[in-house]
């Protein structure tokens, strides 16, 4: 299969997929398929790499390429920051089976991949789904392609629409660190679950606006965080947006 990422921009499906276990950066929504583990170690994966890239002010969604085999080696994808209505969002449950596959880009050059604007929540956060816009859903997909553990690239009419995230909670962590390889605690799913409620919803807007009921539900999550004994790593990671948020609009 041919996909366009970028207008005249191309890669192959073709080969396996990546076997790097992908990493949900909560505090800064974003989610990493890559082996670096520091900014430094980032850069430089950027300077020996080719595809979509940061590029001074602008900060589009990344795909990485081997230049010497123009194999796919890396991801970075943002987390579009506000869920769309789950009406639209139903559509997705007549979406095609994950097929594994790797990418080759056809050439050595850098293209631009546009993030995503809309999330679609599962019940119970059991996938993310990004989508380019919800225009998308007026027409069934073509196909997703696992690129990674979990990770899939959604297909329509040849071209890349968005992306999904299957069992987001297993995979939160902080920065550039692995997460925690035990599976997440049911105490941790719905944890996180609030946390998504959160930063997805006007509930945020409210916290924003100090709303006292919206202050009190926050301060009430960032207790129910600090109060899990259970899989510290992932609740940590929930509360290091949750916490911040609680210094700068809650604790007055």
């Amino acid at each position: 299969m041919r996909l366009v990422l970028d207008g005249d921009w191309s890669a192959t499906v073709k080969g396996n997929p990546l076997h790097i276990c992908p990493r949900f950066d909560f505090r800064d929504f974003l989610v990493r398929v890559a082996e670096y583990s520091n900014v430094e170690e980032r850069g430089a994966f950027l300077l020996d790499t080719f595809g979509s890239g940061p590029w001074l002010w602008d900060t589009p969604d990344e795909l990485r390429f081997n230049r010497e085999d123009r194999e796919l080696v890396g991801v970075e994808f943002q987390v579009a920051g506000e869920a769309a209505d789950p009406e639209d969002c139903a559509h997705l449950s007549a979406a095609p089976a994950v097929h594994p596959g790797g990418l080759r880009a056809e050439e050595v050059r850098d293209f631009r991949l546009e993030v995503t604007s809309e999330l679609c929540r599962a019940p119970e956060d059991a996938v993310l789904t990004c989508l380019r816009d919800l225009d998308v859903l007026d027409t069934p997909l073509e196909a997703r392609v696992g690129i990674a553990p979990d990770v899939a690239l959604l297909v329509q009419g040849g071209a890349v629409v968005g992306w999904s995230l299957t069992d987001p909670v297993r995979y939160v962590t902080t920065g550039f660190a692995a997460p925690d390889p035990a599976p997440p605690a049911p105490s941790t799913r719905v944890l996180f679950t609030a946390c998504m409620d959160l930063v997805t919803t006007p509930w945020l807007d409210a916290v924003r606006r100090r709303d006292p009921a919206a202050l009190s539900a926050l301060r009430e999550l960032d207790r129910r965080l600090r109060d899990q004994r259970e899989d510290r790593t992932r609740v940590d990671a929930l509360l290091a947006l949750i916490g911040e948020l609680v210094e700068e609009y809650g604790s007055r």
